[in-house]
């Protein structure tokens, strides 16, 4: 088997750190081998672009995917974008799938939900951008999105109630010296100290029964320092009788009844939890203000189907900017995507034809399967599962009968059409584009990530923090300066 990974996040890690454990070096070393690639040069996907910069105990899992890479039979090859992304990165080396395809017995998508769900009737604009934008503006993606001008702003609405949306509303309250030890490049928190964000709203279109938050992200927003919570109804904190509530739904009422930590008014910022509110529309600035007009549809929950319904009133509140986290999807353009799903199409790990006709040794995991939810302990056992069904497939050479790709070309990349995966291919190199891409110093293996990795931490010591980010320019004058003659 030689198993092509696309994407270098938690769950391709996952899955490439379970096969090589299941079958020793010593047993498979001639018959092995895992390839990963990742249109971006740094490995480790939402471990590093995702998880909140003052959450460093979730990247703990980051020293399992350094074992993983420590095996021989394991590469990673980074800043390669394989097919038609429509998240193309100018200095990425373009794969075509055809390559992969051809040179690979087996492939898996652990490409994740890389794009943000959009509010139908709030497009995207100067007063409304998606929480992802904001979260790589904060943890230097290497998309590069333009900073939010903090300094003009000081009312923010947040759509959506989900941990994203927390994490936003928490790095906006947090005083820039309590954040300045952790992972968050040094112009971000210049930024963030100049901010005039008083106080933040988030919005739930449902009520706190069926609020998206966890017990973890809730107690640190109550905890904030410099910032207190606007009280909530207590009607909306008391379940309907007959209601029957779990035990962590009862635990976040106790916590919304309790309140924050320090007492509404009494501190210079503050945050509200806003329930049963839903956004129709957003107009701009009039000439007599610099605030935004925010219209929201007062709602309900629909008993039957816990769905938030409208109940004929509205309210329009002033506002210097919306963020909406509503989720994330795949992108449209991936191979097997399902736009009903707004993922791949996959049955036990395997991808599958619109017509239900499994592929041979064609595979996904994660986010890129299953759709954006979970935490990284539902994505561990996802990838197990996955990895699983790989070996499953390999060993017992019972995998579904081979299908040419080609047969589902309203669905499928051009790039791959007509093609089928290879028998045969070169068991110890990548594609010819992959290597050219090495040979020109474009493409990052994980040698070179670490020493990346090591330069970061070492930075972010001088500056008592936990590292200082390099962007790609700098990252790769840096390898260039560490080569020697023998390489």
């Amino acid at each position: 088997m030689k198993l092509a990974i696309i994407g270098g996040g938690p769950s391709a890690f996952y899955v490439a750190s379970r096969i090589l454990s299941l079958f020793p070096y010593k047993t498979s070393r001639s018959s092995l081998k895992i390839h990963m690639f990742d249109r971006l040069w740094a490995p480790h996907g939402l471990v590093r672009y995702g998880v909140a910069p003052d959450h460093p105990e979730v990247k703990n899992c980051t020293h399992k995917f350094d074992q993983a890479a420590d095996d021989p039979r394991f590469s990673f090859y980074g800043n390669v974008n394989v097919g038609g992304s429509q998240q193309l990165l100018p200095h990425a080396v373009q794969l075509p799938l055809s390559s992969v395809f051809n040179n690979y017995t087996h492939v898996l998508f652990a490409t994740g939900c890389t794009l943000p769900t959009l509010h139908p009737t709030l497009p995207p604009s100067q007063y409304c951008i998606p929480a992802l934008s904001l979260v790589h503006w904060y943890t230097q993606h290497p998309s590069r999105p333009p900073p939010p001008p903090l300094e003009k702003l000081s009312h923010v609405s947040l759509i959506g109630n989900g941990n994203v949306s927390l994490d936003i509303a928490r790095i906006l309250l947090t005083s820039v010296s309590v954040l300045q030890k952790y992972d968050i490049p040094k112009p971000v928190l210049e930024l963030l100290s100049r901010s005039q964000v008083k106080h933040v709203s988030i919005f739930g279109r449902r009520g706190p029964l069926e609020a998206a938050f966890t017990m973890k992200e809730l107690r640190e927003m109550m905890n904030l320092s410099e910032a207190s919570m606007v009280p909530i109804e207590p009607a909306l904190l008391d379940p309907a009788q007959g209601t029957t509530i779990s035990r962590q739904q009862s635990r976040i009422l106790q916590l919304l009844k309790k309140g924050s930590k320090n007492t509404p008014g009494t501190t210079s910022k503050s945050w509200s939890l806003d329930f049963f509110r839903s956004p129709t529309n957003l107009s701009p600035p009039t000439t007599d203000s610099s605030l935004a007009r925010l219209t929201l549809a007062h709602t309900m929950v629909d008993s039957t189907h816990t769905r938030a319904i409208p109940i004929g009133e509205s309210t329009t509140i002033s506002t210097s900017m919306v963020i909406t986290s509503l989720g994330f999807h795949a992108e449209p353009a991936s191979p097997f995507y399902d736009p009903a799903l707004g993922h791949l199409r996959s049955l036990s790990g395997r991808v599958v034809l619109s017509s239900g006709v499994a592929l041979k040794n064609v595979y996904a995991s994660g986010w890129a399967a299953t759709g954006a939810k979970g935490v990284l302990a539902s994505t561990l056992l996802n990838a197990y599962a996955v990895a699983d069904t790989i070996l499953s497939d390999w060993v017992s050479l019972d995998s579904p009968n081979p299908v040419s790709v080609s047969s589902e070309q309203t669905t499928v990349d051009n790039n791959i059409t007509g093609t089928v995966l290879s028998s045969t291919p070169d068991s110890e190199h990548p594609p010819p584009e992959v290597l050219d891409g090495i040979n020109s110093g474009s493409v990052v293996e994980y040698k070179d990530w670490k020493m990346i990795d090591a330069e970061e931490v070492k930075r972010g010591e001088v500056l008592g923090k936990e590292r200082e980010r390099i962007e790609w320019p700098e990252a790769r004058t840096f390898l260039a300066s560490k080569e020697t003659p023998e390489q």
